[in-house]
């Protein structure tokens, strides 16, 4: 029997992990915390949840740890006597004010004395099982991978019977996106309802006193666009209808992207891309290149054409016969300087690539992209060097 122990917070990503570990069989014990954050209320969330799984027969243990006299002592934006939580990007250096100190250590330290015990009592291999995910590294340094790797390391050296013991991180390269559609998985299997299950969660660091949020807060815009990403409405209650806070979100979104592309992309790249403008005929860096490797775009690294789908037209810009399989390249008809040509953008970010014409090589499908290097990031194919 597999046997897991978790931190329920009573957010998304904690309870789509519980969902995942019900989802696998495993015998669970979750805990949740009251360390005096602001969102108390994702207490009563995280209770709501465990009694609507055993409305279906699925049993957890769960309990709430008092810290509060503990995190009195710290200072952050998130525990009740902090200033009030940023609004804006969830990517965004005054996020770093929701930082709790030592948060995650106090968390995991828990989880782990509470494992330990049971794996020695019953006899048996505990999971620390944690929801950390990809897109927390930036802000929480307490949510990276190599922290969880010292903490385990520390604690195996500071107790016995620490072989019975292991950290568990499913959703260490996964970000909101992946963590919901990973969530759907779970309620198809268990046969659960996915609203009824994420009505009873709250991402929010600052809701009101009905546990509403205005959904400008970076953990609120990060969960909604993720939300938005997999095509639903995220069923719990905003102050602000659906409609309002996701276009909200949206051009938080749009804003942050902007400002990174004017920080990362040369003046050209950013004319190209985030403009729809064109390079000179012969002056990009790619149109006569010829060693193997792969093109992505400039804006996002999403994988567009490899050498193998690359020819030489002639026209003065790189030249591809196709596109790769996964890069479902955006099509848009472009009317502009009196021409009606297809314009072509990169799905992901919807950077501008080039056109598309019907004058390629017909063993091909007869298509050639017309791309600016501007857009593209070449990475030659190495050999085997050994």
């Amino acid at each position: 029997m597999k046997t897991a122990v978790m931190a329920l917070s009573g957010g998304m990503d904690s309870s789509a992990l519980l969902l995942h570990l019900l989802r696998e069989g495993y015998t669970v014990t979750a805990i949740s915390f009251n360390y005096g954050q602001k969102h108390i209320i994702e207490l009563e969330r995280a209770a709501s949840l465990i009694e609507y799984l055993r409305e279906y027969n699925l049993n957890v243990i769960h309990h709430t740890a008092d810290l509060t006299s503990a995190t009195a002592l710290f200072s952050s934006h998130l525990l009740q006597q902090g200033a009030d939580v940023p609004k804006g990007h969830y990517e965004e250096a005054n996020m770093k004010a929701t930082v709790v100190p030592n948060r995650n250590a106090m968390f995991a330290s828990l989880l782990y004395g509470t494992a330990l015990s049971i794996a020695t009592t019953h006899e048996t291999s505990v999971e620390v099982v944690l929801g950390v995910h990809s897109g927390d590294h930036a802000i929480y340094p307490d949510c990276r991978p190599e922290f969880y790797r010292a903490l385990e390391h520390a604690f195996a050296l500071g107790n016995w019977d620490s072989e019975h013991v292991s950290f568990t991180l499913p959703y260490l390269d996964k970000d909101k996106i992946g963590i919901l559609n990973d969530a759907q998985q779970s309620v198809q299997a268990l046969g659960l309802d996915f609203d009824s299950v994420f009505k009873r969660t709250i991402t929010s660091y600052q809701p009101d006193e009905m546990g509403r949020s205005e959904g400008t807060t970076g953990s609120d815009v990060e969960r909604i666009l993720a939300f938005n990403a997999i095509g639903r409405k995220d069923p719990i209650e905003y102050i602000l209808p659906w409609e309002d806070v996701l276009e909200n979100a949206l051009q938080i979104e749009r804003k942050h992207r902007e400002n990174q592309y004017k920080e990362q992309l040369t003046e050209l790249q950013y004319h190209v891309t985030r403009e729809a403008g064109t390079e000179r005929a012969f002056t990009g860096a790619y149109w006569n290149e010829k060693r193997p490797g792969t093109y992505r775009c400039i804006c996002c690294s999403e994988l567009l054409f490899t050498s193998t789908m690359k020819f030489d037209s002639g026209c003065g810009w790189p030249s591809f016969h196709t596109e790769h399989k996964e890069a479902n390249i955006v099509r848009i008809e472009d009317l502009s300087h009196g021409m009606h040509r297809i314009e072509v953008r990169c799905s992901t970010c919807d950077a501008h690539l080039g056109h598309v014409f019907n004058d390629g090589p017909a063993a091909y499908g007869g298509e050639r992209y017309c791309i600016n290097s501007a857009s593209l990031d070449f990475e030659e194919e190495t050999g085997d060097e050994s």
